[in-house]
């Protein structure tokens, strides 16, 4: 009975991103619409290349991040099978899983108090955390320059989702590694997107290529200081 009431809990908390731009649609994990891979014994490692195939197939169908989220939020209910699967992280890295130009996976590893400024994507993108929390701020267009619309603090086994016209800045508030899986519905490294400077939220160019050199900067940040 606890254990119910423990996983209608974490059902309760996923739910879908508000848009920046203020849409208001959700969507539900309740009801796969993929068919659902045999879940592994609880301390085993989740089976990556699995994962990744039944991304790749959710993403031929007719509502693909909605089905791709299933996958995912399905895949991080078991956090401690996805962290025995990607190993220990010491360091902000993002894993490539599965690269083309319709879809992306990858983990990432926020370092302890890693600050990301705010950011878009131009394509959807499905969140599920595995370690830690991200604390999201939402934003949207305001003449000029943008201003904050929202806030979402994803703890470990939160699923959610992210509109093509998303614009959040996610931080991660503790003093140990969070890590998520991300997947976007096209090439992440491969789109020109844009990134607001988080002094001024003067607009800026960004790619697959900045956020790389972002991570490589917060390593040398805990070098510096002595981190983790």
């Amino acid at each position: 009975m606890a254990e119910s009431a423990k996983n209608k809990a974490r059902s309760s908390r996923r739910e879908f991103l508000v848009a920046a731009s203020g849409a208001s649609a959700l969507l539900t994990t309740r009801n796969a619409r993929a068919a659902p891979s045999p879940r592994p014994a609880r301390g085993t490692a989740m089976d990556l290349e699995r994962f990744v195939a039944d991304c790749v197939a959710a993403n031929r169908e007719s509502a693909p991040q909605a089905a791709v989220l299933e996958v995912l939020a399905r895949a991080v209910r078991d956090a401690a099978a996805v962290r025995a699967a990607l190993g220990r992280t010491l360091e902000a890295a993002i894993r490539v899983l599965h690269r083309s130009k319709t879809l992306t996976i990858f983990s990432a590893t926020w370092a302890p108090n890693m600050n990301l400024m705010p950011h878009d994507h131009r394509m959807w993108a499905a969140i599920g955390i595995y370690a830690g929390r991200e604390d999201n701020i939402l934003w949207q267009r305001a003449p000029g320059r943008i201003a904050a619309s929202g806030a979402k603090a994803l703890f470990e086994g939160d699923a959610v989702a992210l509109p093509v016209d998303a614009i959040h800045s996610v931080t991660n508030p503790l003093s140990r590694f969070t890590g998520g899986i991300h997947v976007y519905g096209g090439d992440f490294f491969d789109t020109t997107r844009s990134q607001w400077n988080p002094e001024t939220l003067d607009e800026e160019p960004s790619d697959g290529e900045t956020i790389r050199a972002i991570f490589q900067r917060e390593n040398e940040r805990m070098r510096r200081c002595g981190e983790p």
